[in-house]
């Protein structure tokens, strides 16, 4: 059989162009566009049931449809033809809508995988538009999938599309709830602040000249998205600089616990504050023991950037140091020896010890260098400190206070950080003692002095990145 597709494609254009046989006409943009009954009805199910159900209808206007469109459209429908290249995005993603409209389902699938393939930074960038699009059919299944996956897999994407303020409130609400956003606080509260004058025109962007009543039609629009926002998580300059200056649109109480949190080193923090976001960090530590909301609070306590220690977990994840693991009981031993070939003559260390059976962890920071002899070494930047790997919240800190016996080395020592000593009978054999007693530093980070048994042990040298 020989056929001769292309042929009949160009007949039946030029019977679109001609209009002497034309019996009905289509309405776009106030222009009528003569058309042909039989046509028009083979090709769209939604044409043919309109005109079948007024069998004497001669003219059907579309007021969805640009006249600009509609030619690109028709020009489908009587030779399937359709050309793209000249076209930008938004004029092919309306092509789309126009086809979905006319039940055209063949231009339908093939729009949504042309545009999802080739044109993905694009619906990145205008995904108000194409998110709002997806409730308005049932039938865009491909755009559906693809705006859920793109919520799923770069939610802090969407704060960064070009029409982010016209997402509607409830969408809104959903984004600013997830712990998977990769981004920083504050800017999810400079962007929900952005959001909120777009639906608020009246409102001037500077909060100064804002009157009461400005603040209650803020506070109404962002009501939902507030208690959603992590401010704990913000630093105190951040707190003062792009918090302080809306005070008014937070409920009285949670403002003063806001800054005691700042303030008051001995606030306690609510059950109910929500935890930092879980941003995603590669390579900033290789741990069988401790996760990066640890490492976190362990930077923090380095750096002393957070001396409020009951807020430490709270605030909003800090990463200043790779954590370059250097030995691992039990992948490289538990023998003082092994840990002094490893560890020794390296600066800022970091000893991390979990206790058998249990969820706490044990450690200590050591701002000097390791040695196989030497005795006590005096600091008045060493630490000790305490964790339930599950309740990271009940975390204790203790600094030196008997700065001139703040850590020992010995070569039958491992890392001996004073009052957590680590010891063996002999240098090449497993550690046969391992005991917390209360002696150097300023607070019991255990209930009650004495052995305790040791799973396993990492130590790793900080490294500012």
């Amino acid at each position: 059989m020989t056929q001769f597709f292309s042929k009949l494609s160009q007949n039946y254009v030029e019977l679109l162009n001609d209009n002497e046989y034309y019996d009905v006409t289509i309405e776009v943009d106030n222009v009528k566009i003569p058309s042909h009954k039989n046509i028009l009805c083979c090709r769209s199910p939604y044409l043919r049931r309109v005109f079948s159900s007024n069998k004497n209808q001669s003219n059907i206007k579309l007021p969805n449809i640009s006249f600009e469109i509609f030619k690109i459209v028709l020009r489908y429908i009587y030779g399937g033809i359709l050309l793209l290249n000249e076209r930008d995005t938004l004029d092919i993603f309306k092509i789309l809508l126009a086809a979905d409209e006319l039940l055209l389902h063949e231009i339908v699938d093939y729009l949504q995988k042309y545009l999802i393939e080739n044109k993905t930074e694009w619906l990145e960038q205008n995904f108000g538009l194409i998110y709002q699009t997806r409730f308005q059919t049932d039938s865009l299944v491909e755009i559906q999938k693809f705006c859920t996956n793109f919520m799923i897999k770069s939610p802090e994407k969407i704060f960064k599309s070009l029409d982010f303020t016209s997402l509607p409130e409830n969408f809104l609400v959903q984004l600013v709830k997830r712990d998977d956003i990769q981004m920083k606080e504050i800017e999810i509260w400079e962007h929900l602040l952005e959001w909120g004058l777009a639906q608020n025109l009246t409102l001037k962007p500077d909060p100064n000249t804002w009157l009461d009543d400005d603040f209650k039609s803020m506070e109404n629009t962002l009501q939902l998205c507030l208690p959603s926002i992590r401010f704990f998580s913000l630093s105190s300059k951040e707190f003062l600089n792009k918090v302080k200056p809306y005070k008014k649109l937070l409920k009285y109480q949670f403002y003063e616990d806001l800054i005691n949190s700042y303030m008051n080193p001995d606030s306690k923090p609510n059950e109910s504050i929500l935890p930092p976001r879980n941003i995603k960090f590669n390579g900033i530590i290789d741990s069988k023991i401790i996760n990066l909301n640890i490492v976190s609070v362990l930077s923090r306590w380095i750096d002393k950037t957070d001396v409020n220690y009951n807020f430490s977990h709270l605030r909003e994840l800090y990463f200043p140091y790779k954590f370059e693991l250097l030995l691992r009981g039990s992948r490289d031993g538990f023998t003082p020896k092994k840990f002094h070939e490893l560890c020794d003559d390296k600066p800022n260390t970091i000893t991390i010890i979990k206790i058998k059976g249990t969820e706490e962890i044990l450690g200590g920071y050591n701002p000097l260098k390791w040695e196989s002899h030497g005795g006590w070494i005096k600091t008045m930047d060493s630490f000790i400190f305490s964790f339930d790997s599950k309740n990271i919240k009940n975390a204790i800190i203790s600094n030196i206070q008997k700065t001139h016996e703040a850590l020992f080395c010995g070569c039958k020592n491992g890392p001996d950080l004073a009052d957590i000593i680590i010891t063996s009978s002999d240098e090449f054999m497993d550690y046969d003692r391992k005991y917390y007693e209360m002696r150097h530093y300023e607070k019991r980070i255990r209930d009650m002095n004495g052995d305790f048994p040791m799973e396993d042990y990492e130590v790793f040298q900080i490294i500012r990145i």
